[in-house]
């Protein structure tokens, strides 16, 4: 804290016996007879490190140098006066001549003190200014010849000068007063200093100023400026002393509230006491209470215990309390122990199964596998399960239809961006707004501690600084470690073996390897054309109408105009958007009943352009009048797909030029299909020659879209044995497969889908490889009707099969 004066001066000058040399304070007339008093001059010059000697002014000075005890003892046994000169850099121990101020003052020691420390204290006083001129010596000590100064004459009665030494003096006694730090007796010093020149030596020495402001003030002959200097120096610390008051007021007042705040608490809890009207003592009561029926097991009882124990303990009127309270009533509200009862009638569960879902056979057999072996086994383990496959086919939907069949709660925790592990875990309560994580909010949400829990969209986990929520996943979807799973905020384990988790994913490409094998894959294909009819007529059309307010009688449309609906105004595996179109021919005709317009109850087929639009023609297969255009099948996220593989010779070197946004493995694709032609030429009775001389351009359309993968190998190979030989490749024939440099033929995924995609484009033969027969078989037979499959191992059969021995219209020779 700055202080205006220096306590030690005024503490130090308590302890000596006064004299008649020691003269702290001095009149006008003894300051008026110092400066015509005579002095040498040639003077020892004693350099002073952290203060400045102003005439008139008496300090004590401690000796602590060898050169300066000299110098002092020396002018002690003589005529007692010697020069003050203030250094420049205080930290300097040995100062040299050009290290001192070139102004200084002469002082005369009053008197040498011995210091109960050892160290030598001398009080002196300062007498006149002078100016270093030149350095007489170096050793012992400092000795130079100096030129004496006098400030510049000022009219004492001037109204201004009075006016200025007036308010210096007021100035200075305020912030004696208002500074506890200030002794008393620097008012009293002040108090009585009539000369003004002096008055303004005094203030200046004893300030709390670093030494080069006070060595200007030294400095400064003109009276007038260095008053206004001592004037700006002491508005400064007044202002410091105002804003430290202020700060003390109100943390005086902040704490005297607190004070009475906490009194008032006291008597205010007595008084509740007293009355039986105690809010908190109340809910601690209501949390006992709630608490006997927990069906918590000891540990859990113990933890409680030891938690509530610490909330009678604490103030109410403390943030803890509240932090602690919801912990309380957070471990309160889990269902611990309580299960629901599953309904066991597998007859009943299939019947539900059937009503709310069109096919998906695969699923509702896992299901009715479950209750049967839960029928047979009470405690068995629930299992992990996994629905994957396109968008629109129900997967989250099934979550709902399970929970109704086997009678257990419903909850659903979307997982679509999640990317810090706390909301997994939860986090500790020590933080400020501290919760459980989601999967420990939803079982309190659900109000039972066996629901089905459907985590959707568990593929499209994020990843951040904040943690992996899918490795923290890894414990939530273990049956060997969830029974014990530790949430950060209940800081206890939590059951979660009777769980029955149900995770929904596009694709299983981005879910974490031990994450994956976790859980009980079941593939969940699209719809086929009529699949998709029989959903629209059962159940999106009666649920559009419900949601509408519509009766059945106002609206019916017929089997073939949802199949012309299916095919014309949508592109996808599931029914999201057909439900969308439905919705908007219902919509439609409750416009026409609002507006009391004419209208037959049965939507005609004329009527679907004016209602949705201009309806798009599907992608068939293209005649094959054209060499090296050949029809592919493709797995795309929203199900199946046909794409065309084009390719074009010109006059070159044999350059490969590959365009249509191509990934890294369908370009390697392209290149083994090319290599293995050049390799095998015989088979197609082609001169090696043709592979030198030509450049070849492979193309797949729709170059906006993203392709990769290997499945259209087989059909690179066949569009380039067709460019090549200039024959024709069989009409209506699409193909998928893999190839290898050995002319191997190997197995691709998304069969289901490739083949509806197929029988959309009017395909009517289809070559797979031998391994994916499989897949075939799994197929119910009403979704294969009109397919014809060819099932190779080779890429010779393949070409075999494509290729037709006609050439093609206008061929090219190479």
């Amino acid at each position: 804290m700055s202080e205006l004066f220096d306590r030690e001066f005024f503490e130090f000058t308590d302890n000596i016996e006064t004299d008649a040399e020691f003269i702290p304070l001095i009149t006008q007339e003894e300051e008026d007879q110092m400066n015509r008093q005579e002095f040498d001059s040639e003077l020892p010059i004693l350099p002073l490190r952290n203060n400045v000697l102003f005439p008139g002014v008496v300090i004590p000075i401690t000796v602590g140098r060898d050169k300066s005890i000299k110098l002092i003892q020396d002018a002690n046994r003589g005529n007692k006066i010697i020069g003050v000169v203030s250094q420049k850099d205080q930290e300097e121990e040995a100062p040299l001549y050009e290290d001192l101020h070139g102004v200084g003052t002469v002082a005369q020691i009053i008197r040498m003190l011995r210091m109960p420390d050892g160290s030598t204290t001398a009080i002196i006083q300062g007498k006149r200014k002078f100016a270093l001129k030149e350095m007489l010596q170096e050793e012992p000590y400092f000795k130079a010849r100096v030129q004496y100064h006098s400030d510049a004459p000022f009219d004492r009665e001037s109204q201004e000068m009075k006016a200025l030494f007036k308010t210096i003096k007021d100035r200075a006694l305020e912030i004696i007063r208002e500074s506890p730090n200030i002794p008393s007796e620097a008012s009293f010093a002040i108090g009585n200093i009539d000369s003004p020149s002096f008055l303004v030596n005094f203030i200046s020495s004893n300030m709390n100023a670093d030494v080069s402001k006070k060595q200007k003030m030294l400095e400064e002959l003109d009276m007038k400026k260095r008053c206004i200097m001592v004037l700006e120096h002491l508005n400064l610390e007044a202002q410091m002393i105002e804003m430290q008051q202020e700060i003390n007021k109100k943390v005086k007042r902040d704490i005297d509230r607190q004070q009475r705040e906490y009194f008032l608490n006291q008597q205010m809890r007595q008084i509740q006491e007293e009355l039986g009207d105690n809010p908190q003592m109340a809910e601690v009561e209501e949390m006992f209470r709630r608490a006997e029926k927990k069906k918590w097991n000891k540990k859990v009882q113990k933890l409680f215990d030891k938690e509530i124990s610490k909330l009678q303990r604490m103030n109410p009127q403390g943030a803890e309390y509240t932090v602690q309270l919801n912990y309380l009533d957070m471990l309160l509200d889990i269902p611990w122990g309580e299960y629901s009862k599953d309904n066991l009638d597998l007859k009943r569960a299939e019947r539900i199964l059937n009503r709310d879902h069109f096919g998906l056979e695969d699923v509702k057999k896992r299901i009715l596998e479950y209750l049967a072996v839960l029928k047979l086994k009470k405690d068995m383990k629930s299992p992990i399960l996994c629905f994957y496959g396109p968008p629109g086919v129900g997967k989250t939907s099934l979550g709902k239809s399970i929970a109704d069949a086997l009678g257990r709660k419903y909850v659903r925790m979307s997982l679509g961006g999640l990317h810090d592990e706390s909301e997994i875990r939860g986090h500790r309560k020590t933080y400020i707004g501290a919760m459980p994580g989601r999967i420990i909010q939803n079982i309190k949400k659900a109000e039972k501690a066996n629901p089905v829990f459907v985590l959707d969209e568990i593929d499209k986990l994020g990843r951040s600084n904040h943690g992996d929520p899918s490795s923290a996943l890894l414990e939530v979807m273990d049956p060997e470690q969830n029974k014990e799973f530790y949430d950060n905020y209940i800081e206890t384990e939590f059951d979660l073996s009777k769980v029955l988790f149900i995770a929904t994913a596009n694709s299983l490409s981005t879910i974490q390897g031990p994450l994956r094998d976790r859980m009980e894959i079941i593939e969940v294909n699209g719809y086929t054309v009529e699949e998709k009819v029989e959903i629209a007529k059962n159940h999106l059309i009666p649920k559009q109408l419900r949601e509408h307010g519509i009766s059945k009688k106002d609206f019916s449309i017929d089997k073939k105009l949802i199949e012309q609906v299916v095919e014309q105004y949508t592109n996808e595996s599931g029914v999201r958007g057909l439900d969308k179109m439905m919705a908007k021919l219902v919509r439609n005709r409750a416009r026409q009943i609002a507006m009391g317009e004419d209208y037959q109850a049965r939507i005609k087929s004329q009527e679907l352009a004016k209602i949705l639009g201009v309806g798009y023609q599907r992608t068939t297969s293209i005649n094959n009048d054209i060499a090296g255009v050949v029809t592919g099948l493709a797995w795309t996220s929203v199900g199946g797909d046909i794409l065309f593989i084009e390719s074009s010779l010109t006059k070159g070197k044999g350059k490969l030029t590959l365009t249509g946004n191509l990934g890294e493995v369908m370009k390697e694709s392209a290149i083994i299909a090319l290599e293995f032609l050049k390799s095998h030429s015989n088979l197609l009775e082609l001169d090696q020659e043709v592979f030198d001389q030509h450049n070849v351009h492979i193309h797949v359309p729709e170059g906006a879209t993203p392709k990769d993968g290997p499945s259209a190998g087989i059909t690179m190979l066949t569009s380039l044995a067709s460019l090549f030989t200039q024959r024709k490749v069989k009409k209506n024939l699409a193909m998928t497969g893999e190839i290898t440099l050995r002319g191997e033929v190997l197995p691709v995924g998304g069969i289901k889908e490739k083949v509806l995609a197929a029988k959309r484009a009017s395909i009517k033969e289809i070559i797979l490889c031998e391994k994916n027969r499989k897949d075939i078989e799994e197929i119910r037979p009403e979704y294969l009707k009109g397919l014809k499959f060819h099932y190779v191992s080779t890429m010779k059969e393949v070409l075999d099969i494509a290729l037709m021995k006609q050439k093609v219209k206008d061929p090219i020779q190479l």
